[in-house]
């Protein structure tokens, strides 16, 4: 299994949103960056990611589960682009800021705190386990 982050303006897509799509899930459309793509590619059914909400709030609000590999993304006809579909698993009992994960050193090489800009991005196993710590969360 493998970890993931995945990103979104809660404006756009919250994670209020995402847990009212319930088992169906929902496709995580609209990447155009290729390294985000790339690792959509990569992702196998099963694997869990970090709900995050990027702009004003900047924290880990949930985890969520890959129920769908890569595939074309429905909201464009340019076969560029794929996506995967995620279904909410469980919300963070405490939501884990960026400050949060900045201030923990055991963070320091984890991607959102090196590229925080990457809408979808890899977590190794140990930074999985560390973020659910913070946040008082099952991992």
């Amino acid at each position: 299994m493998a970890y993931w982050l995945f990103k979104s303006e809660p404006s756009t897509w919250s994670w209020d949103d995402q847990i009212a799509r319930g088992d169906a899930g929902e496709e995580w459309d609209g990447v155009r960056n290729y390294q985000a793509r790339n690792f959509m590619r990569a992702m196998q059914v099963g694997d869990l990611g970090f709900f995050y909400h990027s702009q004003k709030e900047k924290s880990v609000v949930g985890i969520v589960e890959v129920i769908a590999e890569a595939h074309p993304d429905s909201t464009t006809k340019d076969d560029r682009w794929e996506c995967v579909d995620i279904k909410a698993v469980r919300p963070f009992e405490t939501p884990v800021s960026l400050d949060d994960i900045k201030a923990d050193e055991r963070l320091a090489d984890m991607v959102l705190v090196k590229n925080s800009r990457l809408s979808v991005q890899p977590v190794t196993a140990d930074e999985w386990k560390l973020v659910c710590a913070l946040g008082h969360t099952k991992p």
